[in-house]
């Protein structure tokens, strides 16, 4: 199974030497499920011909805001929707759960409680999960159509799926605790208060449930790809 990997953003210079860009984050979180993957770095305008040359789309998290006045954006937001309509199977993870949103007619916005950063618990269809989350903006109204499946205190729709053609996160699997570490002392310091930082950094050693939203991506997107393959 070929799942296309729509790159909205690059993991910060200073990490990507050592931890890799975000689409060898979803190599190793995703790497048991006997995927192939391409890359598409939507973010420099590389985009795909058309939404049927991958079984499934997963968009990544960025460093821009979904309704900012980028370039890439007016064509992913089509690209989303006719995917959508092709009923091909989409993952959104941060920024990706953002964009998403925004393109079926949601509404993204910073959050007015400030940052999220490092180990948060989620309330996932009734189970308390734990993963690592790195934002400020969210979304703030849901589009038409759209399931909450995960939320917490600071994150009314943290998950979302949509009529089970699409489940977004707006946490990060795929960033384990050496990333946050990096994030906190490379990119937060100076925007991100300071007691935020410290108790991200404090909480690296405790566990995440990244394998738990690793095989729920897998068995979506395996299970999505043969409702798509019966349909065409």
């Amino acid at each position: 199974m070929k799942i296309g990997i729509l790159q909205t953003g690059h993991s910060p210079d200073t990490l990507r030497n050592t931890l890799g860009d975000y689409e060898h984050l979803f190599h190793k979180l995703l790497g048991s499920g006997d995927f192939e993957f391409e890359t598409f770095n939507v973010v420099d305008m590389e985009f795909p011909s058309s939404v049927n040359d991958c079984d499934g789309w997963l968009l990544t998290g960025s460093r821009h805001g979904a309704y900012e006045d980028h370039p890439f954006i007016p064509p992913l937001e089509t690209f989303i929707r006719d995917a959508y309509a092709a009923h091909v199977p989409m993952v959104g993870i941060c920024f990706g759960h953002q964009i998403i949103a925004q393109a079926l007619g949601g509404k993204v916005e910073k959050f007015k409680g400030g940052w999220v950063v490092g180990r948060q618990t989620y309330d996932l269809d009734g189970q308390k999960v734990a993963l690592n989350a790195w934002h400020q903006d969210q979304v703030v109204v849901r589009p038409q159509g759209a399931t909450v499946v995960a939320s917490n205190e600071m994150c009314e729709n943290a998950a979302l799926v949509y009529d089970d053609r699409i489940f977004t996160v707006q946490a990060h699997p795929e960033f384990r605790s050496d990333y946050i570490e990096g994030l906190a002392t490379t990119r937060g310091p100076g925007v991100v208060p300071d007691p935020l930082l410290e108790r991200a950094l404090n909480n690296l050693d405790k566990p995440t449930d990244n394998d738990l939203l690793a095989r729920r991506i897998t068995d979506f997107f395996k299970t999505k790809a043969s409702s798509h393959e019966r349909l065409d």
